[in-house]
């Protein structure tokens, strides 16, 4: 199994958020995307997993249903990719590097949009290969 960069997994969560429907892709513009190798113990405790090799992915920020007019974030929301746990997923389950990479980034955007599994995965779906 190969080693990913992270340069090669932020190409590669960038392609997929780059064929997301139109109506997705407008509203992904002031995501921030970053690829690290392991989540922080602050992301961990954010959603109660304690082993880090367990979180492949984390959005963090307000998802859009929930936003109001008055809300005014700071920060801008963030995916978060964490390679190693990834390519760990990648040499136990055979999953090729892209179709992951797809599986993890809609997901993550899924929160963003305040989408359900169901919807989730009928978007990724639509990305296609």
């Amino acid at each position: 199994m190969r080693d990913h960069s992270i340069a090669e997994f932020e190409a590669a969560a960038r392609a997929v958020l780059a064929r997301l429907p139109a109506m997705f892709r407008d509203q992904v513009a002031d995501i921030v995307l970053r690829v690290d190798d392991f989540a922080t113990a602050e992301q961990l405790a954010l959603v109660g997993i304690a082993d880090r090799w367990e979180l492949t992915g984390l959005y963090e920020g307000v998802a859009l249903p929930d936003r109001s007019q008055w809300d005014h974030e700071t920060m801008p929301p963030v995916i978060t990719l964490f390679r190693k746990p990834l390519l760990e997923e990648m040499a136990q389950t055979g999953v090729a590097f892209e179709a992951l990479v797809r599986h993890v980034v809609i997901h993550e955007a899924g929160h963003h949009f305040g989408l359900s599994d169901a919807d989730m995965h009928a978007l990724e779906q639509s990305v296609g290969k």
